[in-house]
């Protein structure tokens, strides 16, 4: 109701229209919001979103939720979470989800966050999928306690409502990007990875549940489990920065220990299963290219034929055989960017094979404020991405196979892209 309030009150400014009423405002808004003729437009490969994996016999389909800027809670991605589960048609779920407390192997002082992990099955119970949700954000809560006082009495009333409302939400989300290039950086890393070592380390009765415990590679046991299985991230905004500096960092830790010989036999054996793994990376408002700003450039880039071709010099030292990246951009998302070519080639670790399919969607609806211009509410267009429909299809089924669901085939333009 405050999200369409804002609109409602710029379209009555912008008309400068007084005896407007507000009724007849909101009833033209609506009238809007039923046409829905919002922007999909995709360019790249056709790919099968999880459907795909989830129809094979072998191994079990297993997603990992990366969180944004902001505090949240556990649970925070249930409704993307069973939306995405009714569009695979998984009627069947675990009575509870287990939680993980994640923390530091060498220090079980430290609190990396919480791991959430919830379970879908289909009637017959035959095709599996692990949601892994990833709360990372109580690591840098304790330092934006230094803005609290700005949230209090003793300032907010000072603002008019919507001016409060606007800081409360900045002074929540805008010091996480500043966080994540400090100290916190490496605990915020080290619990992505540990979230994907519990993600790799076997089903659902093997997961540990309650009290803080670290995972390492000796956990990935057998290895049939990172053989067989299907993995998926999902993020949003500041997840997918943590994503893929989460692999870089894998891609980092295992290239070295192989190259310099000194990786145990099981950390070998995890990254040869590694090497035929196809990831895809599903990134709502991606920000990877405003996040590269001031960064060093990762340890092997510019290369991705040497690693990624089978006839490449280095293809048997590349980490994953396929980093298939979706990115979700509204255009009226602020903080949004698209992923050009370039980008790939001189900013991302070469040794993940990566391969981009730009989507550009409107989330956020897009108002005619009475022939004066177009507008659309930047903070839906930014928060607004795991609820749509058409982004839950694309993510559940894809594009280009038969499977592709309906709502996608009639809502979005697919512009398939060659090399």
């Amino acid at each position: 109701m405050i999200k369409k309030s804002i609109v409602l009150l710029l379209v009555l400014w912008l008309s400068g229209c007084a005896s407007l009423g507000k009724g007849v405002a909101e009833a033209f808004l609506e009238k809007q919001e039923a046409k829905d003729e919002r922007v999909c437009e995709i360019w790249g490969t056709a790919f099968g979103g999880l459907k795909a994996n989830l129809s094979t016999n072998n191994g079990i389909s297993k997603v990992l939720m990366i969180h944004g800027v902001g505090d949240h809670s556990s649970g925070y991605a249930t409704e993307f979470a069973e939306k995405l589960a009714k569009e695979l048609e998984l009627s069947v779920t675990s009575k509870q989800h287990k939680e993980i407390n994640l923390t530091d192997r060498e220090d079980k002082t430290k609190k990396l966050g919480k791991l959430r992990v919830r379970r879908f099955l289909n009637k017959a119970k035959n095709k599996e999928l692990l949601f892994y949700e990833l709360t990372w954000s109580e690591i840098t809560a304790k330092y934006k306690e230094i803005l609290a006082y700005d949230n209090s009495g003793e300032y907010s009333f000072r603002r008019t409502k919507i001016n409060d409302m606007m800081k409360k939400f900045s002074n929540d989300t805008g010091p996480d990007p500043i966080i994540y290039l400090g100290e916190s950086r490496g605990d915020i890393l080290s619990s992505f990875i540990q979230s994907f070592c519990w993600m790799a380390s076997g089903g659902w009765k093997d997961l540990p549940e309650g009290t803080p415990k670290a995972c390492w590679a000796e956990n990935i046991s057998p290895l049939n489990h990172i053989i067989n299985d299907h993995y998926a991230f999902v993020s949003h905004s500041l997840g997918s920065r943590i994503t893929i500096d989460g692999l870089q960092k894998i891609a980092e830790i295992l290239g070295n220990a192989v190259a310099q010989k000194k990786a145990s036999k099981k950390q070998q054996d995890l990254a040869i299963a590694l090497r035929n793994k196809h990831i895809p990376l599903y990134m709502m408002s991606n920000q990877l290219p405003m996040l590269q700003l001031g960064r060093n450039l990762p340890e092997v880039y510019g290369k991705k034929q040497a690693y990624c071709e089978m006839e490449g010099e280095h293809y048997s030292k590349r980490i994953l055989s396929k980093t298939s990246i979706i990115a979700f951009s509204d255009p009226n998302d602020l903080l949004s960017y698209a992923i050009p070519h370039a980008f790939v080639e001189k900013y991302l670790d070469s040794r993940l094979c990566i391969d981009v399919t730009n989507i550009n969607i409107n989330v956020a609806t897009v108002f005619d404020i009475f022939g004066l211009g177009k507008i659309a509410n930047p903070m839906d267009a930014h928060i607004g991405y795991d609820t749509d429909d058409r982004v839950v299809a694309l993510i559940a089924k894809g594009i280009g196979n038969s499977n592709t669901a309906e709502i996608v085939k009639q809502r979005c333009r697919w512009i398939e892209t060659i090399d």
